[in-house]
């Protein structure tokens, strides 16, 4: 039994079935409305901690291609990233990253900016680009898209049961109750709530390590120019644990509206060809119900400072919430608990919930 729609809860359907269990799946919503469509759809590698956070992105990213390889329509991409950089601060810190023993693990090396530009036609030349680091492991899905194939791809073992529109409002030892009034039994029970801290789980993970926090992104038109890569700016140093080397202390205050909005630029381009940027923090609750243009602005700033006149009109903007571990929690880069016999609620990846659902449900199911 699995309860929430996300991709988190998706994927514990995708493991217990490849394992041979019957497996049904409620959400709350009709269709998913939370972070696991209102992301990039990164497979993201290369800014993942040392330690145990790289050691569950790595087997997430080999259970990714063999899943998108047995459930048509993720938009699977294996296309890497480039994280540009464009002064000798950022430059030191990649220096040091690839000088690490988990460098080859990660797939990545550092290239000059020639090569970062053959590797990615579509970046704007110039003086200020000095290189990049260039990881081959990266990859991509579609987010609004993924979820619809995975369950598809469940259904066809016809072992599987997707039941839309069901809150759920109480449990209790390998069970849980619906709005309806229906009794779901199982040997286990997964709770995926994401971001939804409050109602059933409000009191199991009441003073858990976890924060919630805000994102704001947007979407262009759809433009015919390829890029080739996934792209990250050097502002990302400042966020992926990834890059927490002796080099990043000496990284200068972040400036104007990017430091107001503890912004990095982050750049996916979807299969129509539309461009997918952000992204924004916010980590003060109650988080605003509206989205703010400055940072907005900003967003499209770096942008186009990394690819000059290739973006596109705004098509559509938004914003998103999701769940998060704090520093508290150690080192593992998610929240799991067994809050009744034979129920377990899992939270928390963050950002990394695309990236690392396979391998957080194969842990789980485990």
């Amino acid at each position: 039994m699995v309860v929430g729609g996300g991709v988190l809860g998706t994927m514990h359907a995708v493991e217990a079935l490849a394992r041979g269990w019957e497996v049904v799946q409620l959400e709350r919503e009709l269709e998913p409305r939370g972070a696991s469509v209102r992301n990039f759809g990164l497979i993201w590698v290369s800014g993942r901690a040392p330690g145990r956070e790289l050691d569950l992105a790595l087997r997430a990213r080999q259970k990714w291609e063999a899943v998108a390889a047995s459930h048509p329509g993720t938009g699977f991409r294996a296309n890497g990233s480039l994280t540009v950089v464009r002064t000798p601060e950022e430059l030191a810190i990649l220096q040091q990253v690839v000088d690490r023993d988990d460098a080859e693990a990660r797939g990545i090396r550092l290239v000059e900016g020639g090569e970062a530009l053959e590797l990615n036609p579509a970046l704007a030349s110039g003086d200020e680009l000095v290189a990049a680091l260039h990881c081959r492991a990266d990859a991509v899905v579609e987010p609004r898209r993924v979820l619809g194939a995975l369950r598809r791809g469940c259904e066809s073992s016809g072992r599987y049961r997707w039941l839309p529109g069901r809150e759920v409002v109480s449990l209790g030892d390998h069970q849980v109750v619906d709005a309806l009034g229906t009794r779901h039994r199982g040997d286990l029970v997964v709770l995926c709530p994401g971001a939804a801290h409050g109602g059933l789980v409000g009191e199991v993970l009441h003073g858990a390590p976890l924060r919630r926090v805000r994102l704001q992104m947007l979407e262009t038109a759809p433009t015919q120019a390829e890029v080739t890569t996934s792209l990250a700016d050097g502002d990302s140093l400042r966020y992926y644990p990834g890059y927490s080397v002796p080099a990043r202390s000496h990284l200068p205050p972040q400036n104007g509206l990017a430091a107001a909005w503890a912004a990095q630029l982050l750049v996916a381009q979807r299969l129509d060809g539309s461009l997918t940027i952000g992204d924004t923090h916010s980590y003060q609750e109650p988080f605003p119900f509206d989205t703010d243009d400055a940072a907005y602005d900003s967003l499209l700033g770096a942008a186009a400072k990394m690819l000059g006149d290739l973006v596109p009109s705004v098509a559509r903007r938004w914003a998103g919430v999701y769940s998060q571990v704090t520093e508290e929690a150690g080192e593992l880069p998610y929240f799991r608990s067994e809050i009744a016999a034979g129920v377990q609620v899992v939270t928390g990846p963050g950002g990394r919930g695309m990236t690392m659902a396979p391998a957080i449900a194969e842990d789980t199911l485990a």
